[in-house]
């Protein structure tokens, strides 16, 4: 399980190309190696991948071709950055909500609206996620635990502090980049509880 708070950024240092099978070695930062070991969990851009290989800060993580369909990670290039949290522990503060890592949908980024204090980013409103989607309702975009602030037929809105724009990668994404889209599972046991009771009457 994952809380929604990115605990630092990773760099893509190298990509190995096997058949429908892709290696990423990504260098993490220093706060998140302590205790880290192989088959741990860490979250990338949202992703749930798992260590394969820890040689000092250099660690490797495997993507399997379906990973790579449902996620941006397939995106990825030499020297791009990942949003990374690793699985949180029994007793950890959950600062953000309750999320399982598992992606639903991709979006693109369609808008970015800056003030000089506030910046509010318009995302593509996934039709299979709508029933979902609402003011006030969680989201993970790209890892990140935030609160819906606006929803038309076709995009949500959500607004950023500066903090969540310095620790994540929301602070430099331009319109047209795609996130990872995982909807709150409470949400989701809701919204599909009541729909069923719904067509039972």
């Amino acid at each position: 399980m994952f809380t929604g708070i990115v605990q630092g950024q990773g760099t893509l240092l190298e990509i190995t190309d096997k058949t429908d099978f892709r290696t990423h070695i990504i260098r993490m930062p220093s706060a998140l190696l302590p205790g880290l070991a192989l088959g741990a969990s860490v979250a990338h851009n949202g992703c749930c991948l798992t260590v394969t290989r820890i040689e000092g800060d250099r660690v490797s993580f495997d993507l399997m071709v379906e990973t790579l369909r449902v996620t941006n990670l397939g995106l990825l290039l030499p020297g791009d950055k990942v949003n990374l949290e690793r699985a949180a522990r029994f007793g950890d503060e959950i600062g953000g909500h309750a999320m399982s890592g598992h992606i639903m949908a991709q979006s693109a980024l369609l808008e970015r609206l800056e003030t000089g204090t506030n910046t509010t980013l318009w995302f593509a409103l996934p039709t299979n996620l709508a029933k979902y989607v609402f003011s006030k309702g969680y989201i993970g975009i790209d890892g990140i635990s935030l609160t819906i602030g606006e929803v038309r037929p076709d995009r949500f809105a959500v607004h950023l502090i500066p903090e969540t724009l310095a620790r994540t990668n929301l602070g430099e994404m331009a319109p047209g980049l795609r996130v990872n889209i995982e909807i709150d599972p409470q949400t989701q046991a809701i919204v599909d509880t009541v729909e069923r009771v719904m067509a039972n009457r």
